[in-house]
């Protein structure tokens, strides 16, 4: 008999007998069989499942075992992370939104302690001085305690901190926010303005002495300041300008509030200049009024004369090598 009838036999009595059997979980499993291809004196096993899974898992494992422990660690690390993230990614809306917020509320409580500032004295010490006990125009030595849009406090061993507006840090720059200038913790000189002991506040200021005197006299100076609703629409006014900022100057015109001048408005305004290279503290400028809101209290101005005014005008006309000639 040759090999194909044999093969043939066997295949038929693998039929017959029910090679195919059902398992517990209603699907069908093929028995494992060798066919034997060999004569009588011996047989030689040509293919085998199980010997085929074994190999395999030989082989994987021999190929994991012969990995750096570190590799390993690293891989196992690996495989634990993307599983946590393929859990986030099934989590509900409701549980992430909740754990979002229990993360969002741990971090602002780590930055509020991370922003705490440690003052010289506690904040109900004894030894703290009392409002009635503080002179305005003294000198004291503060803690920056916070800072806000409007200002910073500084805590200068009283019942309260004080207040030291974004206004009276310095007059040599336009000061937009504190934090420009100052920092939580920072020890700096200041002095009393102001003190209110009924509502417990205090009003501080860093710009030197005389910058002070001289605002008061220029307070002084206008004892019978111009309403707003005298103010029309083109009048020429002559100012001073007191401060300058990041987009104009303030300018003191004698009225009860100070103009405010843009400084595309001025008449030497060219593109890519700034205010400071136009406009300097305790300039003498001609204005006019082109705007005044009673409601708001504020004027604003403007540097070129208007069109229709009647008069002569200055025209600037810059001249050429030729004209010279």
């Amino acid at each position: 008999m040759n090999s194909v009838s044999i093969f043939v036999v066997i295949l038929a009595l693998v039929i017959v007998n029910g090679a195919f059997i059902p398992q517990e979980s209603s699907s069908y499993r093929f028995r494992t069989i060798s066919i034997n291809l060999a004569s009588s004196e011996g047989d030689t096993v040509l293919y085998s499942d199980n010997d085929a899974d074994d190999s395999k898992k030989f082989s994987k494992n021999k190929r994991w075992s012969s990995l750096n422990p570190s590799v390993k660690q690293r891989i196992i690390k690996e495989g634990q992370e993307r599983a946590i993230r393929n859990k986030k990614k099934r989590e509900p809306a409701a549980d992430k939104k909740r754990r979002m917020l229990m993360q969002y509320k741990k971090a602002m409580v780590e930055n509020k302690k991370s922003l705490k500032i440690m003052r010289p004295l506690a904040p109900n010490s004894k030894d703290r001085t009392k409002l009635v006990d503080i002179a305005i125009g003294n000198v004291y030595n503060g803690t920056v305690i916070s800072l806000t849009d409007f200002g910073a406090y500084v805590d200068v061993g009283s019942e309260c901190d004080g207040l030291l507006h974004v206004s009276q840090i310095t007059r040599d720059v336009f000061v937009e926010h504190p934090r420009q200038a100052l920092s939580p913790g920072d020890l700096i000189d200041v002095r009393i303005t102001k003190v209110h002991t009924g509502m417990k506040k205090m009003q501080l200021t860093m710009l030197p002495e005389h910058v002070l005197e001289d605002e008061d006299e220029d307070e002084e100076e206008f004892e019978e300041r111009i309403p707003l609703t005298d103010l029309a629409l083109d009048d020429e006014l002559w100012g001073e300008i007191k401060r300058v900022t990041s987009y104009g100057a303030y300018v003191e015109l004698g009225a009860v509030r100070q103009g405010w001048l843009h400084f595309m408005d001025h008449p030497e305004f060219e593109y890519g200049s700034k205010p400071h290279d136009l406009m300097s503290v305790g300039d003498r400028i001609r204005c006019w009024v082109s705007n005044v809101d009673t409601d708001l209290q504020r004027i604003k101005l403007t540097a070129n004369r208007p069109n229709d005014l009647p008069g002569p005008r200055r025209e600037m006309k810059i001249m050429s090598d030729d004209d010279y000639y």
